[in-house]
């Protein structure tokens, strides 16, 4: 008794990478395997409010990432810009201060005001030479 299927006329024998053969019909085999694919992905080209969708997208974080960088990425930007302007604002009202002390101290103080200009600026000589 043969318990074995009846092999067709054009079979052929195909080894395997295992190094062991098989008979086989070539119209049934799958074609030939010739590596993985390689997608390239140029991140450099996207658009700027694009680039870290695609980052996401890419490394297979998920939607939620994504709409977290679409949502987050600009307003992070809209923060920092109004800390900017804030910082900015205020280190030109000091200098305004400054310069109005300055100038009230040297004008009303008379004798004793321009003493006391040139004591601060003699003191601020010393301390930069200190450095």
């Amino acid at each position: 008794m043969n318990h074995l299927p009846e092999l067709p006329a054009n079979a052929s024998v195909v080894r395997l990478p295992d190094g062991t053969h098989v008979y086989a019909d070539p119209a049934s085999l799958p074609a030939t395997f010739q590596g993985p694919q390689v997608v390239h992905q140029h991140i450099h080209q996207a658009p700027p409010d694009r680039t870290v969708q695609r980052i996401a997208l890419g490394s297979g974080i998920g939607a939620g990432a994504v709409a977290a960088g679409v949502y987050f990425g600009p307003l992070l930007v809209g923060v920092l810009t109004a800390i900017a302007a804030n910082i900015a604002m205020l280190a030109f009202l000091a200098l305004m201060l400054g310069w109005g002390v300055h100038t009230v101290v040297k004008s009303i103080g008379g004798s004793h005001g321009e003493a006391a200009v040139k004591n601060v600026g003699k003191a601020a000589k010393l301390a930069r030479r200190r450095r």
